[in-house]
C-alpha cells in the first residue's frame, strides 16, 4: 500500500481512464477524490468503489478552484494530481469554428493547468507529491483531421515539462501518459465522427483506431492506470518531466 495516507485527486474521474486510474490509485492506498460535471455519474461511480464525489467542472476556473479547495478541507492536502478530464473530437481546420477550439483548450489544457495550480498550492506544504497529465499520443504528433485536440495535448505535454523545470530538485515531480486509442466511450463515440470524416463504415472506422496503435489492439483503461500508479510509487523519484507512451509501441 504505497500511498496509505495520501489523498489522491483525478478529474474526469467518473468513468473510462479515470475511473481506472481512481481505482488503482485506491487500490495503493490512497484516498481518493474523483471529479467531473455529471453529479449522477460520480455518485454511482464514488459509492460503487468507495471513493469521494466532488462536482467540478474543469472548464470554469471557479469551480476548479471551489472544487479542489472543498476536497483538500475534507482530506487534506492533495498529494496526487492527476488532470484527466478531456475530450476528444477530431475536425477538419475548414470546421474548426472559434467555440470549438475554445471548447476544446477549456477542457483539455485550460482545465489542467487550473487544475494543478490548485492541487500545487496545497501539495507545496507536504514533503512528496506527483503531477501525472494524461495527455495523448497526439500530444506527440499532430493526428490527421484533429488539430485542436492534437495542439491541446501537445500545451499539455508542454505544461509538465516546464513545472518540472520550475520544480527541479524538489520533493514533486511531473510526467505526462500518452496513451493511443483506449477501450472506451471516447473511442465508441469516435467511430460516428470518423466513419464521417474517412467516409467509411462504422466497422472500417473502429479498425482504423486499432491500427493506429502499433500492437494492432485498443489499449485497456487498467493499462494507462499502471503507467499512473508506477509514477506514484517507489523507485520513480528519478522520472521527472517525461513523456510515457502507452501505445503498442514508439510512436
Amino acid at each position: 500500500m504505497t500511498l496509505t495516507g495520501k489523498h489522491a485527486l483525478v478529474t474526469g474521474g467518473g468513468t473510462g481512464i479515470g475511473l481506472a486510474i481512481a481505482r488503482a490509485l485506491q487500490s495503493s492506498g490512497a484516498d481518493v477524490t474523483i471529479t467531473g460535471r455529471r453529479p449522477e455519474v460520480l455518485e454511482e461511480a464514488a459509492s460503487s468503489h468507495g471513493l469521494h464525489a466532488q462536482v467540478m467542472d474543469v472548464r470554469d476556473e471557479a469551480s476548479v478552484v471551489e472544487g479542489i479547495a472543498a476536497s483538500v478541507a475534507e482530506r487534506g492536502p492533495i498529494q496526487v494530481c492527476v488532470p484527466n478530464a478531456g475530450i476528444a473530437e477530431g475536425r477538419s481546420l475548414s470546421k474548426t469554428d472559434t467555440d470549438f477550439w475554445h471548447r476544446t483548450m477549456s477542457t483539455n489544457l485550460d482545465g489542467a493547468f487550473w487544475t494543478i495550480r490548485s492541487a500545487m498550492a496545497s501539495m507545496k506544504g507536504t514533503d512528496w507529491g506527483r503531477v501525472v497529465a494524461i495527455s495523448s499520443i497526439a500530444g506527440l504528433r499532430g493526428l490527421k483531421g484533429a488539430a485542436a485536440y492534437s495542439a491541446s495535448k501537445h500545451g499539455l505535454i508542454g505544461l509538465v515539462r516546464a513545472l518540472s523545470e520550475d520544480y527541479m530538485g524538489s520533493p514533486f515531480t511531473f510526467n505526462a501518459v500518452c496513451p493511443g486509442y483506449v477501450d472506451t466511450d471516447i473511442v465508441t463515440r469516435n467511430v460516428d465522427a470518423i466513419s464521417t470524416r474517412a467516409g467509411v463504415d462504422a466497422d472500417t472506422a473502429r479498425s482504423m483506431m486499432v491500427d493506429a496503435n502499433r500492437h494492432k489492439r485498443l489499449i485497456l483503461p487498467e493499462e494507462v492506470a499502471a503507467a499512473v500508479t508506477w509514477l506514484c510509487g517507489p523507485g520513480s523519484e528519478s522520472v521527472n518531466g517525461q513523456t510515457i507512451e502507452i501505445a503498442g509501441g514508439q510512436v
